[in-house]
């Protein structure tokens, strides 16, 4: 009878590698979108593209280990505003901090492709945490609910990475966004 084989920690040497591979992966895929080439990633990482097919034996693996690291610092994020950032402030700190990595990193485009759904669910439960924070402090209307929360996080971070926002439309459109949540 096999006995099922248990993942052994990577030597030193393939972290390093795995490490420079993802860095170099989010560089390409902030400048190419999720079509960019994992020979460009290789050549990026300082690697042969052997090496990355052993860490990443997809382009989809790729770019899973991307988001899931990017989701990771998103949900990091968040959760340390919901728990030490000021609660009037937080929510909104948080949506404005979403928006400028997004349009600053294309590779979120993935996310539409990658399945996601625990952690996007764990993201909706911080964000609901950061919204009946703002709401107990007053500053976030007390009809506000979760889910229109998590709507505008998506379409404003849509929007910041197809539209190709400048610095100053996105500053302007939170500022509509943040108007329409804010406590009277």
């Amino acid at each position: 009878m096999s006995r099922p084989s248990q993942a052994r920690p990577l030597r030193a040497d393939a972290q390093r590698n795995r490490v420079k591979i993802l860095a170099a992966a989010e560089r390409v895929f902030a400048e190419g979108g999720p079509d960019a080439s994992t020979d460009e990633v290789a050549r990026r990482a300082g690697v042969a593209a052997g090496t990355v097919f052993r860490h990443f034996p997809t382009k989809a693996d790729l770019l899973q280990a991307l988001m899931k690291d990017l989701l990771e610092q998103v949900m990091a994020d968040a959760a340390e505003l919901a728990t030490t950032g000021d609660p009037a402030t937080g929510l909104f700190e948080f949506v404005d901090r979403l928006v400028r990595r997004t349009a600053a990193n294309r590779t979120v485009v993935g996310l539409l492709a990658v399945p996601l759904s625990g952690p996007i669910t764990s993201l909706a439960e911080v964000v609901g945490r950061l919204l009946t924070r703002a709401q107990e402090a007053g500053a976030v209307r007390s009809e506000v609910r979760r889910d229109e929360v998590m709507a505008l996080l998506e379409s404003t971070c849509q929007g910041a990475l197809s539209g190709n926002w400048t610095d100053d439309l996105r500053d302007r459109t939170l500022a509509v966004v943040f108007r329409g949540l804010r406590a009277e």
